[in-house]
């Protein structure tokens, strides 16, 4: 029966493969080979039917997930923080603060791509915004069409790391359950849990550590190969002058809404999905006033933070009536709702929200219908005892559990090139997350780990989606060979961040381990 059950799994995962080879929508895939395996199965008598009587309370689980409540708000955060003109601004800015140096252009992209991945975190946006914006001055000024098309590709990726990433969105309620399954197999009948909270504390070292390695690898360049990344032409130079005032105005709109939304998730004022509720409003408003009225949008923003500052730190503090305390905070708030309403109404009137609504309910759709799609293949590749045979398989790895580690994470590297982070996410992990989490392994490393691997995927030739992205953004003086050969470098530290974080897994886990 063993030997049967192993010929279906071959059979699952290899229909799989060719079907997603065939481009068809993958969600459909994962349920309709699933099925297909088990009907198969169930009429040769190898499958026991009863396992899809879990289906429905499976999807329903999906559906009323609190954590997965927070994908469509993060999502149309990002996507109508895009449609605001925030990149823009921020690459005019921050390349005026750089641009006069040698290889300054290339520090003021990788910022803003740390900047774009904080508040957006959405990768085909980033990187195609900054080809059409920033590499047709990089290739003016002489630099290295290499190091232009691997520094916006690298920054571009950021936006899987760094929080609120969808990435760790998705990996939170994962890990989660897997989590938690591992500790009832251990006898643990109270498990514990990790929260978008933890994975987002977890991440911002890592993250940050990213930003760091590449902006090094770029001044050094600039020190050893200086001609790669000239400063600006005299004819340009004095364009480059920097209004420390325009520059903060720039500024201040996506780092309060960044600090706004991280800060009441890591600080415990508010659920991830009111945070990203919160964010979801401020996109509405920076979209709603634009660059013209930015500082209605700051003054709005400033008024917000200023009625959570009064609720949960000044009030606290001070011996007043209930009643009170809802009156002095219901004034702030009243006014923050008229600068909403204004904005909204501008958004509607521009079109923008009409816009970013359709984005959002389709990449959510997608999002959930490749949940539904995968909890049908873990169905069947659990009723054909997969989950017996991937534990035998992790387990005859030698080395222990992180060689084990090491393996799974070579195999979701190279998954990375067929298929899409949340097919991943939702297919991979959950068989092998358990299996790991079981021997040891802390679940908010492992969930960092996973993240790093799979930006490095997003990068690397020949499938890397980032690179789809800019090849399709970017002038045909620009080569795919170019493209290929400047992104190695910064594939390299990418490996390097993540070889550091799993010798030290400390840079991960001691930030959500100290705020709980």
């Amino acid at each position: 029966m063993i030997e049967v059950n192993v010929l279906y799994l071959i059979a699952l995962f290899g229909g799989l493969l060719i079907c997603l080879m065939s481009g068809f929508p993958v969600a459909f895939v994962l349920g309709g080979v699933s099925l297909l395996l088990a009907s198969v199965g169930a009429l040769l008598g190898h499958f026991y039917a009863s396992y899809m009587a879990a289906m429905p309370q499976r999807v329903y689980a999906a559906m009323t997930n609190d954590i997965l409540l927070a994908v469509p708000l993060f999502v149309f955060m990002g996507a109508m923080l895009e449609r605001s003109g925030i990149a823009s601004e921020l690459l005019d800015g921050i390349g005026r603060l750089f641009g006069q140096r040698r290889g300054g252009l290339g520090y003021a992209i990788t910022l803003v791509g740390a900047l774009l991945a904080a508040s957006t975190g959405i990768v085909g946006a980033t990187v195609t915004t900054m080809v059409l914006l920033s590499l047709p001055v990089m290739l003016r000024w002489g630099y290295s069409p290499r190091l232009a098309a691997g520094s916006i590709c690298a920054a571009g990726t950021l936006g899987q790391i760094i929080p609120p990433s969808l990435v760790l969105v998705l990996l939170a309620d994962t890990i989660s359950s897997a989590y938690q399954k591992a500790q009832l197999s251990q006898g643990i009948f109270a498990p514990d849990t990790i929260s978008i909270a933890d994975l987002f504390a977890g991440a911002i070292v890592p993250g940050l550590l990213m930003v760091i390695v590449f902006l090094a690898y770029q001044v050094l360049l600039a020190a050893l190969r200086p001609d790669t990344c000239p400063p600006p032409p005299a004819q340009d130079a004095d364009t480059m002058t920097i209004d420390w005032t325009s520059l903060l105005a720039r500024l201040v709109p996506p780092l309060a809404l960044i600090l706004g939304v991280l800060g009441s998730i890591l600080g415990g004022v508010a659920t991830p999905t009111e945070s990203a509720a919160i964010g979801a409003a401020g996109a509405i408003l920076l979209a709603g006033f634009g660059t013209e009225d930015r500082k209605l949008a700051n003054i709005a923003l400033l008024i917000l933070g200023g009625a959570v500052v009064l609720k949960h730190i000044i009030l606290p503090a001070m011996s007043l009536s209930i009643g009170l305390e809802r009156t002095l905070v219901a004034v702030p708030v009243l006014v923050f709702t008229g600068f909403f309403v204004v904005a909204l109404l501008r958004t509607v009137q521009s079109e923008s929200l009409a816009n970013t609504a359709l984005e959002t309910t389709r990449l959510s759709a997608m999002v959930f219908m490749i949940l539904i799609g995968a909890a049908m293949l873990s169905l069947v590749f659990r009723g054909f005892g997969g989950d017996e045979a991937v534990q035998h398989l992790i387990a005859s790895v030698p080395g222990g559990p992180y060689a084990a580690l090491a393996a799974v994470l070579l195999v979701m590297f190279l998954l990375g090139f067929i298929l899409d982070f949340i097919e991943i996410i939702f297919v991979i992990v959950p068989t092998i997350a358990p299996v790991l989490l079981a021997s040891g392994i802390d679940p908010i490393w492992l969930a960092i780990l996973i993240s790093l691997n799979l930006q490095t995927s997003f990068l690397t030739p020949p499938f890397g989606f980032a690179l789809f992205y800019f090849r399709s953004a970017a002038p045909s003086s620009v080569s795919t060979r170019d493209i290929y050969r400047g992104v190695i470098p910064f594939i390299g530290l990418q490996m390097l961040v993540l070889i550091i974080v799993a010798f030290v897994p400390s840079i991960a886990t001691w930030l959500p381990y100290a705020l709980r």
